[in-house]
Parts: structure tokens; sequence; C-alpha cells
């Protein structure tokens, strides 16, 4: 998937605030495919190296009047995963990390949505969930940002943009193949432009 620019997530967009009581029931959201990209990094011999994994499916629903009583279940297609080393890519794969062909996928559950100061998901807020990889499920906790396209009304929620920052120990999960090469932790950083569904 083509990856969203930072300029387009963060150039002047605005704070979205808790809506209206009117707004309670959860709302379905779908993903913009050509704005959304899930990056991981990780340190190879010491050298900081990044790549990237495709979103399989997202079933996102977001309460606009309550933003902590949003829901997030995301599948990942883990055998789709690609590195900017191309001789790293098969390894990662294998039995030893991540063995797509036994786990091809990875998910994430949100659990709960802790809001930032001043009630808002854009200053400061977490989504801490489950995730399960090699059919290993632990917790997580991302940093999150939701905004509005810039210039937008205040009111008008139908498009967001999302960006979810983190890390994880992979040895938590039993991805511990070429621990002398591979620095135990990975990073995350998932970009996202959503629409409220027709």
């Amino acid at each position: 998937m083509t990856q969203l620019t930072r300029r387009t997530l963060m150039a002047g967009l605005v704070a979205l605030p808790l809506a209206h009581p009117a707004q309670a029931a959860l709302r379905p959201y779908v993903l913009v495919p050509e704005g959304t990209s899930v990056d991981f990094t990780f340190n190879l011999s010491g050298i900081a190296q990044s790549g990237t994994m495709p979103i399989k499916s997202a079933n996102i629903q977001i309460n606009l009047a309550d933003l902590t009583n949003s829901r997030v279940d995301v599948v990942l297609n883990v055998a789709e995963a690609r590195t900017r080393l191309p001789f790293a890519r098969n390894p990662m794969l294998g039995k030893d990390v991540l063995d797509a062909a036994s786990y091809p996928t990875i998910q994430f559950v949100s659990t709960r949505v802790q809001l930032g100061d001043g009630g808002r998901i854009s200053r400061g807020a977490k989504i801490i969930g489950d995730l399960t990889l090699r059919d290993v499920t632990r917790p997580i906790t991302l940093q999150a940002d939701l905004f509005r396209p810039p210039g937008s009304d205040t009111n008008n929620l139908d498009e967001l943009s999302i960006r979810l920052t983190g890390a994880l120990n992979r040895h938590d999960f039993g991805a511990s193949g070429y621990a002398d090469l591979v620095q135990d932790t990975v990073g995350l950083d998932i970009q996202a432009e959503i629409k409220r569904a027709e």
C-alpha cells in the first residue's frame, strides 16, 4: 500500500474534540488503502532498518460521544511483509522469527482507549490492546493521535487521520531467531486514513 506522507498527516491538522452527546452510537469506519501504512523498525548489526506489512482486514468502530468506548480490530498479512534489505526478508519470514508459513497473520484487538490532556485523543492518548503474534497473545500499549483533515468543519468527522506508535520485544512472542544480529526491540509506526462507512 502507498505510504501516507507525514506532510499529509501532520501539517495543519486540527485536534479532534469530543463529539456531541447525540452521537452516542458506535460508528463503523473503513480504511483508505492509499492513505494507510504499517511500518516497523529494527536494528540489524547495529544499523537501523525498516519494513512494511500490509493490513489484511480492519474493523474500526468509533464512539464519537465517548472515544474511550471505541474499538479497533486489525489483522496484518505477515507473508506480504517487506524490508528495505531484500536479503533480510526470507530470514524474517522463516520459522525462527515470524514463521509466516505457520502463522500467516498478526492481530491487534483494542481493550481500552485512554484519552490525553483535556479529554482529547490528539494530546497523548493511548490505545491498549492485545497483540497476537505466532499464536502468542500479549498486552501492548500504543500512543495514539486522531485528527480531522486541515480546514474541515468541527462537526464533520466523516474522514479522520490516525497515527499509532509503539514497540514490542520480539522474544515475548517467540520470534527470537538471529539474536546475535537483530536487536530485541521492534518499533511500530501505523499511519492510516479512515472514512465513515456508507
